[in-house]
Protein backbone atom coordinates (compact mmCIF):
# COMPACT_ATOMS: atom_id res chain seq x y z
CA UNK A 1 0.00 0.00 0.00
CA UNK A 2 1.59 3.28 -0.66
CA UNK A 3 1.17 6.54 1.22
CA UNK A 4 1.38 10.15 0.33
CA UNK A 5 3.39 12.44 2.89
CA UNK A 6 5.06 15.93 2.65
CA UNK A 7 9.09 15.84 1.97
CA UNK A 8 10.98 15.44 5.01
CA UNK A 9 12.74 18.72 6.35
CA UNK A 10 16.16 19.63 5.32
CA UNK A 11 18.66 19.74 8.65
CA UNK A 12 18.33 22.78 10.65
CA UNK A 13 15.18 23.06 13.49
CA UNK A 14 12.11 21.44 12.78
CA UNK A 15 8.99 23.49 11.45
CA UNK A 16 6.18 24.54 13.09
CA UNK A 17 3.79 21.72 13.89
CA UNK A 18 0.34 21.26 11.56
CA UNK A 19 -2.23 19.49 11.60
CA UNK A 20 -1.55 16.27 9.24
CA UNK A 21 -3.68 16.86 5.96
CA UNK A 22 -5.58 13.48 6.49
CA UNK A 23 -6.78 13.21 3.36
CA UNK A 24 -3.78 13.36 1.37
CA UNK A 25 -2.35 9.84 3.46
CA UNK A 26 -3.48 6.52 3.01
CA UNK A 27 -2.10 5.19 6.24
CA UNK A 28 -1.66 7.61 9.08
CA UNK A 29 -0.74 5.09 11.73
CA UNK A 30 2.23 2.75 11.73
CA UNK A 31 1.90 0.43 15.34
CA UNK A 32 5.05 -1.49 15.45
CA UNK A 33 4.71 -4.49 17.63
CA UNK A 34 8.42 -5.74 18.81
CA UNK A 35 8.81 -9.60 19.30
CA UNK A 36 11.17 -11.92 20.18
CA UNK A 37 10.21 -16.10 20.68
CA UNK A 38 6.26 -15.02 20.93
CA UNK A 39 4.80 -17.88 18.79
CA UNK A 40 1.81 -18.09 21.61
CA UNK A 41 0.87 -14.41 22.38
CA UNK A 42 1.55 -12.88 18.86
CA UNK A 43 -2.07 -14.10 16.99
CA UNK A 44 -4.47 -13.23 19.57
CA UNK A 45 -2.63 -9.52 20.18
CA UNK A 46 -2.24 -8.82 16.37
CA UNK A 47 -6.11 -9.70 15.64
CA UNK A 48 -7.07 -7.74 18.86
CA UNK A 49 -5.33 -4.63 17.83
CA UNK A 50 -6.49 -4.91 14.01
CA UNK A 51 -9.98 -5.68 15.72
CA UNK A 52 -10.28 -2.68 17.60
CA UNK A 53 -8.17 -0.52 15.11
CA UNK A 54 -10.81 -1.30 12.39
CA UNK A 55 -13.50 -0.72 14.73
CA UNK A 56 -12.10 2.54 16.22
CA UNK A 57 -9.48 4.14 14.22
CA UNK A 58 -11.01 6.81 11.83
CA UNK A 59 -8.34 6.77 9.14
CA UNK A 60 -5.90 4.74 7.29
CA UNK A 61 -3.70 2.23 9.85
CA UNK A 62 -0.98 -0.41 9.61
CA UNK A 63 0.18 -2.86 12.44
CA UNK A 64 3.82 -3.61 11.63
CA UNK A 65 5.20 -6.90 13.33
CA UNK A 66 9.32 -6.71 14.08
CA UNK A 67 10.45 -9.68 14.52
CA UNK A 68 13.96 -9.69 16.07
CA UNK A 69 15.52 -12.70 15.55
CA UNK A 70 13.42 -15.31 17.08
CA UNK A 71 14.12 -18.99 16.69
CA UNK A 72 10.76 -20.60 17.54
CA UNK A 73 7.98 -20.34 15.43
CA UNK A 74 7.61 -16.52 15.77
CA UNK A 75 8.55 -15.65 12.39
CA UNK A 76 5.93 -18.19 10.55
CA UNK A 77 3.22 -17.16 12.60
CA UNK A 78 4.08 -13.50 11.43
CA UNK A 79 3.96 -14.68 8.09
CA UNK A 80 0.79 -15.87 8.59
CA UNK A 81 -0.90 -13.11 9.90
CA UNK A 82 1.36 -11.15 6.98
CA UNK A 83 -0.69 -12.75 4.24
CA UNK A 84 -3.97 -13.49 6.17
CA UNK A 85 -4.79 -9.82 7.24
CA UNK A 86 -4.03 -6.64 4.32
CA UNK A 87 -2.80 -3.76 7.51
CA UNK A 88 -0.64 -6.06 8.65
CA UNK A 89 2.71 -6.56 7.53
CA UNK A 90 5.83 -8.53 9.25
CA UNK A 91 9.47 -7.57 9.02
CA UNK A 92 12.23 -9.55 10.01
CA UNK A 93 16.05 -8.44 11.73
CA UNK A 94 18.56 -10.90 12.43
CA UNK A 95 19.67 -9.57 15.48
CA UNK A 96 17.98 -9.10 19.25
CA UNK A 97 16.78 -5.86 20.70
CA UNK A 98 13.53 -3.68 21.22
CA UNK A 99 15.66 -0.62 20.54
CA UNK A 100 16.92 -1.93 17.06
CA UNK A 101 13.77 -3.14 16.36
CA UNK A 102 11.82 -0.35 16.66
CA UNK A 103 14.39 2.26 15.27
CA UNK A 104 14.69 0.13 12.00
CA UNK A 105 11.07 -0.10 11.28
CA UNK A 106 10.15 3.67 12.51
CA UNK A 107 13.10 4.82 10.01
CA UNK A 108 11.62 2.40 7.36
CA UNK A 109 8.06 3.33 7.53
CA UNK A 110 6.31 6.50 5.48
CA UNK A 111 3.35 6.95 8.09
CA UNK A 112 3.15 10.52 9.93
CA UNK A 113 2.22 9.11 13.09
CA UNK A 114 4.38 6.00 14.48
CA UNK A 115 3.35 4.34 17.52
CA UNK A 116 4.38 0.88 19.25
CA UNK A 117 2.96 -1.20 21.78
CA UNK A 118 4.26 -4.60 23.87
CA UNK A 119 3.03 -7.93 22.19
CA UNK A 120 1.17 -8.63 25.69
CA UNK A 121 -0.69 -5.95 25.24
CA UNK A 122 -0.86 -5.04 29.01
CA UNK A 123 -2.24 -1.67 28.48
CA UNK A 124 -6.37 -1.12 27.81
CA UNK A 125 -6.17 -0.64 23.97
CA UNK A 126 -8.84 2.47 24.56
CA UNK A 127 -6.09 4.79 25.33
CA UNK A 128 -4.74 4.08 21.37
CA UNK A 129 -6.56 7.05 20.15
CA UNK A 130 -6.31 9.79 22.95
CA UNK A 131 -2.33 8.88 22.66
CA UNK A 132 -2.15 9.62 18.72
CA UNK A 133 -4.86 12.21 18.46
CA UNK A 134 -2.44 14.85 19.92
CA UNK A 135 0.28 14.24 17.49
CA UNK A 136 -2.43 14.09 14.49
CA UNK A 137 -3.54 17.89 15.39
CA UNK A 138 -0.09 18.87 15.53
CA UNK A 139 0.16 20.08 19.37
CA UNK A 140 2.28 17.57 20.33
CA UNK A 141 5.51 15.50 19.14
CA UNK A 142 5.19 12.11 21.21
CA UNK A 143 2.81 10.53 23.51
CA UNK A 144 3.67 8.44 26.11
CA UNK A 145 0.94 6.05 28.19
CA UNK A 146 1.75 6.64 31.96
CA UNK A 147 1.11 4.27 34.65
CA UNK A 148 2.14 6.35 37.19
CA UNK A 149 -0.10 9.01 36.38
CA UNK A 150 -2.77 9.43 39.62
CA UNK A 151 -5.44 8.26 37.26
CA UNK A 152 -3.73 5.28 35.99
CA UNK A 153 -5.50 2.25 36.99
CA UNK A 154 -2.56 -0.53 37.65
CA UNK A 155 -2.31 -4.04 38.70
CA UNK A 156 0.99 -5.53 39.64
CA UNK A 157 3.11 -6.99 42.05
CA UNK A 158 4.95 -4.60 44.51
CA UNK A 159 8.89 -5.08 42.78
CA UNK A 160 7.75 -3.97 39.68
CA UNK A 161 6.18 -1.12 41.49
CA UNK A 162 9.07 -0.03 43.27
CA UNK A 163 11.76 -1.02 40.90
CA UNK A 164 9.26 1.16 38.19
CA UNK A 165 9.11 4.07 40.48
CA UNK A 166 13.07 4.25 41.98
CA UNK A 167 13.91 4.39 37.99
CA UNK A 168 11.65 7.48 37.11
CA UNK A 169 12.99 8.95 40.29
CA UNK A 170 16.59 8.33 39.04
CA UNK A 171 15.86 9.89 35.91
CA UNK A 172 14.70 13.18 37.91
CA UNK A 173 17.38 13.35 40.05
CA UNK A 174 20.31 12.43 37.50
CA UNK A 175 18.68 13.80 34.02
CA UNK A 176 16.32 16.12 35.53
CA UNK A 177 13.32 14.15 33.33
CA UNK A 178 10.15 15.63 33.86
CA UNK A 179 8.28 12.71 31.95
CA UNK A 180 6.29 10.42 35.10
CA UNK A 181 6.94 6.96 33.09
CA UNK A 182 9.74 6.36 30.47
CA UNK A 183 9.30 2.66 30.27
CA UNK A 184 5.81 1.39 29.46
CA UNK A 185 5.23 0.25 26.32
CA UNK A 186 2.77 2.33 24.90
CA UNK A 187 4.47 5.26 23.38
CA UNK A 188 3.76 6.92 19.84
CA UNK A 189 5.89 9.96 18.20
CA UNK A 190 5.56 11.82 14.90
CA UNK A 191 7.62 10.60 11.91
CA UNK A 192 9.05 14.26 11.08
CA UNK A 193 10.62 14.27 14.55
CA UNK A 194 11.45 10.53 14.71
CA UNK A 195 13.41 11.26 11.15
CA UNK A 196 15.49 13.41 13.73
CA UNK A 197 15.51 11.88 16.48
CA UNK A 198 16.18 8.65 16.05
CA UNK A 199 19.83 8.43 14.27
CA UNK A 200 20.83 10.56 18.10
CA UNK A 201 19.50 7.55 19.80
CA UNK A 202 22.29 5.15 20.40
CA UNK A 203 20.79 2.52 22.50
CA UNK A 204 19.45 -0.44 20.88
CA UNK A 205 17.53 -2.61 23.83
CA UNK A 206 15.22 -1.15 26.60
CA UNK A 207 17.03 2.02 27.09
CA UNK A 208 15.85 3.15 23.78
CA UNK A 209 12.75 4.61 25.38
CA UNK A 210 14.48 6.49 27.63
CA UNK A 211 17.03 7.87 25.78
CA UNK A 212 14.42 8.65 23.31
CA UNK A 213 12.73 10.89 25.77
CA UNK A 214 15.78 12.48 27.43
CA UNK A 215 16.71 13.86 24.27
CA UNK A 216 13.20 14.86 22.68
CA UNK A 217 12.61 16.73 26.31
CA UNK A 218 16.24 18.81 26.44
CA UNK A 219 15.44 19.96 22.82
CA UNK A 220 12.30 21.55 24.15
CA UNK A 221 10.00 18.99 21.80
CA UNK A 222 6.25 18.63 23.14
CA UNK A 223 5.47 15.19 25.28
CA UNK A 224 1.87 14.48 25.53
CA UNK A 225 1.13 12.04 28.63
CA UNK A 226 -2.07 9.87 29.02
CA UNK A 227 -3.04 8.04 32.20
CA UNK A 228 -3.67 4.29 31.18
CA UNK A 229 -5.02 1.50 33.17
CA UNK A 230 -2.29 -1.48 32.52
CA UNK A 231 -2.35 -4.93 34.06
CA UNK A 232 0.86 -7.06 34.96
CA UNK A 233 2.34 -9.64 32.51
CA UNK A 234 3.05 -12.25 34.90
CA UNK A 235 4.82 -14.36 32.38
CA UNK A 236 7.21 -11.80 31.63
CA UNK A 237 10.53 -12.91 30.38
CA UNK A 238 12.90 -9.50 31.47
CA UNK A 239 15.51 -9.97 33.29
CA UNK A 240 15.03 -7.31 35.86
CA UNK A 241 18.73 -7.04 37.02
CA UNK A 242 20.56 -6.86 33.65
CA UNK A 243 18.04 -4.45 32.33
CA UNK A 244 18.78 -2.15 35.62
CA UNK A 245 22.13 -2.19 35.07
CA UNK A 246 22.34 -1.37 31.26
CA UNK A 247 19.58 1.15 32.56
CA UNK A 248 22.07 3.01 34.45
CA UNK A 249 24.77 2.20 32.03
CA UNK A 250 22.40 4.36 29.66
CA UNK A 251 21.83 7.04 31.93
CA UNK A 252 25.25 8.09 33.18
CA UNK A 253 26.30 7.78 28.97
CA UNK A 254 23.36 10.34 28.13
CA UNK A 255 24.25 12.48 30.93
CA UNK A 256 27.69 12.87 29.86
CA UNK A 257 26.48 13.30 26.43
CA UNK A 258 24.28 16.17 27.34
CA UNK A 259 26.85 18.10 29.34
CA UNK A 260 29.39 17.98 26.58
CA UNK A 261 26.73 19.47 24.42
CA UNK A 262 28.01 16.48 21.45
CA UNK A 263 24.63 16.12 20.67
CA UNK A 264 23.10 18.70 17.82
CA UNK A 265 19.53 19.11 19.68
CA UNK A 266 18.94 22.47 18.16
CA UNK A 267 17.87 20.15 15.20
CA UNK A 268 14.83 19.35 17.00
CA UNK A 269 13.75 22.75 18.13
CA UNK A 270 10.22 24.26 16.68
CA UNK A 271 9.63 27.83 16.85
CA UNK A 272 7.85 29.60 19.60
CA UNK A 273 3.97 29.45 18.63
CA UNK A 274 1.97 27.69 15.67
CA UNK A 275 0.25 31.08 15.21
CA UNK A 276 1.72 32.60 12.18
CA UNK A 277 1.48 36.21 13.76
CA UNK A 278 4.50 34.62 16.01
CA UNK A 279 6.69 34.19 13.46
CA UNK A 280 5.65 37.25 11.75
CA UNK A 281 6.89 40.21 14.25
CA UNK A 282 9.88 41.75 14.04
CA UNK A 283 11.71 43.64 16.47
CA UNK A 284 10.77 41.76 19.26
CA UNK A 285 13.43 39.37 21.41
CA UNK A 286 12.69 36.09 21.09
CA UNK A 287 13.03 33.76 24.53
CA UNK A 288 13.60 36.49 26.54
CA UNK A 289 11.45 35.27 29.53
CA UNK A 290 12.85 31.90 29.53
CA UNK A 291 16.72 33.28 28.90
CA UNK A 292 15.96 35.53 32.29
CA UNK A 293 14.83 32.86 34.32
CA UNK A 294 17.83 30.69 33.17
CA UNK A 295 19.96 33.30 33.53
CA UNK A 296 19.06 33.66 37.19
CA UNK A 297 19.48 30.35 37.90
CA UNK A 298 22.65 30.45 36.32
CA UNK A 299 23.40 33.46 38.26
CA UNK A 300 22.23 32.04 41.62
CA UNK A 301 24.41 29.12 41.34
CA UNK A 302 27.50 30.92 40.06
CA UNK A 303 27.34 33.62 43.16
CA UNK A 304 27.40 30.53 45.82
CA UNK A 305 30.18 29.11 43.66
CA UNK A 306 31.86 32.24 44.05
CA UNK A 307 31.44 33.27 47.45
CA UNK A 308 32.37 29.80 48.78
CA UNK A 309 35.57 30.04 46.83
CA UNK A 310 36.31 33.71 48.61
CA UNK A 311 36.00 31.85 51.54
CA UNK A 312 38.52 29.51 50.77
CA UNK A 313 40.77 31.55 49.46
CA UNK A 314 40.50 34.15 51.41
CA UNK A 315 42.10 31.81 54.40
CA UNK A 316 45.56 32.24 52.68
CA UNK A 317 45.47 35.16 51.01
CA UNK A 318 43.81 39.15 50.93
CA UNK A 319 40.44 39.79 50.16
CA UNK A 320 41.77 41.16 45.94
CA UNK A 321 43.70 38.30 45.72
CA UNK A 322 40.67 36.18 47.04
CA UNK A 323 38.25 38.36 45.17
CA UNK A 324 40.03 37.79 41.96
CA UNK A 325 40.80 34.43 41.81
CA UNK A 326 37.36 33.40 42.76
CA UNK A 327 35.73 35.47 39.99
CA UNK A 328 37.45 34.19 37.18
CA UNK A 329 36.58 30.42 38.42
CA UNK A 330 33.20 30.93 38.67
CA UNK A 331 33.05 33.42 35.56
CA UNK A 332 34.51 30.67 33.83
CA UNK A 333 31.49 28.07 35.02
CA UNK A 334 29.32 30.86 35.10
CA UNK A 335 30.24 31.48 31.04
CA UNK A 336 29.58 28.15 29.88
CA UNK A 337 26.50 27.21 32.12
CA UNK A 338 24.96 30.57 30.32
CA UNK A 339 26.15 29.32 27.00
CA UNK A 340 24.63 26.26 27.01
CA UNK A 341 21.56 26.57 29.46
CA UNK A 342 20.62 30.14 28.99
CA UNK A 343 21.13 31.23 25.13
CA UNK A 344 21.33 27.57 23.72
CA UNK A 345 24.37 27.35 22.14
CA UNK A 346 25.68 23.92 21.85
CA UNK A 347 28.68 22.04 20.51
CA UNK A 348 32.29 23.59 20.79
CA UNK A 349 31.49 25.92 17.72
CA UNK A 350 32.92 29.38 18.74
CA UNK A 351 33.41 28.27 22.22
CA UNK A 352 36.78 29.83 23.29
CA UNK A 353 35.62 33.05 21.74
CA UNK A 354 32.76 32.69 23.71
CA UNK A 355 34.95 32.44 26.73
CA UNK A 356 37.54 35.33 26.07
CA UNK A 357 34.53 37.80 25.46
CA UNK A 358 32.95 36.03 29.16
CA UNK A 359 36.40 37.37 30.70
CA UNK A 360 36.27 40.74 28.90
CA UNK A 361 32.33 40.88 31.38
CA UNK A 362 34.50 39.32 33.93
CA UNK A 363 36.76 42.10 34.22
CA UNK A 364 33.82 44.28 34.17
CA UNK A 365 32.29 42.92 37.14
CA UNK A 366 36.05 42.22 38.75
CA UNK A 367 36.22 46.12 38.16
CA UNK A 368 33.27 46.08 40.29
CA UNK A 369 33.49 44.18 43.06
CA UNK A 370 37.32 44.99 43.55
CA UNK A 371 36.20 48.87 43.76
CA UNK A 372 33.68 47.63 46.14
CA UNK A 373 36.33 46.55 48.28
CA UNK A 374 38.60 49.10 48.21
CA UNK A 375 35.74 51.76 48.81
CA UNK A 376 34.93 49.32 51.86
CA UNK A 377 38.89 49.27 52.98
CA UNK A 378 39.28 53.79 52.65
CA UNK A 379 35.94 53.95 54.75
CA UNK A 380 36.21 51.86 57.23
CA UNK A 381 39.79 50.23 58.11
CA UNK A 382 39.70 46.86 59.08
CA UNK A 383 36.34 45.53 57.85
CA UNK A 384 34.79 42.47 59.52
CA UNK A 385 34.46 38.85 56.86
CA UNK A 386 30.50 39.30 56.95
CA UNK A 387 30.86 43.27 55.65
CA UNK A 388 32.98 41.99 52.96
CA UNK A 389 30.34 39.09 52.13
CA UNK A 390 27.32 41.81 52.37
CA UNK A 391 29.66 44.38 50.06
CA UNK A 392 30.34 41.76 47.18
CA UNK A 393 26.93 40.30 47.70
CA UNK A 394 25.79 44.31 46.12
CA UNK A 395 28.28 44.87 43.91
CA UNK A 396 27.56 41.30 42.03
CA UNK A 397 23.99 42.12 42.04
CA UNK A 398 24.63 45.46 39.98
CA UNK A 399 27.31 43.61 38.26
CA UNK A 400 24.53 40.86 37.45
CA UNK A 401 22.62 43.40 35.26
CA UNK A 402 25.16 44.35 32.88
CA UNK A 403 26.76 41.04 32.56
CA UNK A 404 23.18 39.57 31.04
CA UNK A 405 22.72 42.74 28.74
CA UNK A 406 26.18 41.84 27.58
CA UNK A 407 25.55 38.73 27.22
CA UNK A 408 22.74 38.66 25.46
CA UNK A 409 23.42 41.96 23.38
CA UNK A 410 27.25 40.73 22.50
CA UNK A 411 28.78 37.68 23.40
CA UNK A 412 25.73 35.47 22.53
CA UNK A 413 23.39 38.05 20.05
CA UNK A 414 20.21 36.45 18.56
CA UNK A 415 22.07 36.08 14.70
CA UNK A 416 24.79 34.51 15.80
CA UNK A 417 22.53 31.89 18.09
CA UNK A 418 21.02 31.38 15.12
CA UNK A 419 23.97 30.93 12.90
CA UNK A 420 25.40 28.29 15.26
CA UNK A 421 22.08 26.58 15.56
CA UNK A 422 21.70 25.92 12.07
CA UNK A 423 25.34 24.51 11.21
CA UNK A 424 26.55 21.40 11.16
CA UNK A 425 27.77 20.24 15.16
CA UNK A 426 30.50 17.37 15.63
CA UNK A 427 28.28 14.25 17.05
CA UNK A 428 29.13 10.30 17.91
CA UNK A 429 28.16 8.67 14.54
CA UNK A 430 25.80 6.10 16.76
CA UNK A 431 26.19 2.79 14.55
CA UNK A 432 23.04 -0.02 14.96
CA UNK A 433 25.11 -2.72 16.46
CA UNK A 434 24.10 -3.69 19.99
CA UNK A 435 26.97 -2.18 22.92
CA UNK A 436 25.78 -4.92 25.39
CA UNK A 437 25.65 -7.91 23.63
CA UNK A 438 23.17 -9.86 25.55
CA UNK A 439 20.37 -11.45 25.12
CA UNK A 440 17.33 -8.78 25.10
CA UNK A 441 13.94 -10.13 24.62
CA UNK A 442 11.19 -7.49 23.30
CA UNK A 443 8.04 -9.31 24.71
CA UNK A 444 7.00 -7.89 27.42
CA UNK A 445 6.53 -4.46 28.90
CA UNK A 446 8.58 -4.12 32.20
Amino acid sequence: MTTTQPPRTPLGSLPPREHLRLGQIATVLDVVIPVHNEERDLEPCVRRLHEHLARTFPYGFRITIADNASTDRTPEVAAVLDDAIDEVTAVRLEQKGRGRALRTVWSLSEAPVLAYMDVDLSTDLNALLPLVAPLISGHSDLAIGSRLSRSARVVRGPKREFISRMYNLILRGSLSARFSDAQCGFKAIRGDVAARLLPMVEDTGWFFDTEMLVLAERAGLRIHEVPVDWVDDPDSTVQLVRTAADDLKGVWRVARALATGVLPLDRLARPFGDDPRDRELSGVPGGLARQLVGFCVVGGISTLLYLGLYSVFRLGVGPQAANAVALLLSALANTAANRRLTFGVRGRDRAVRHQAQGLVVFAIGLALTSGSLAALAAAGGDASHGTELTVLVAANLAATVLRFLLFRAWVFPDRERRDVAGAPQPHPAHGHHDHHGHHDSTGSAR
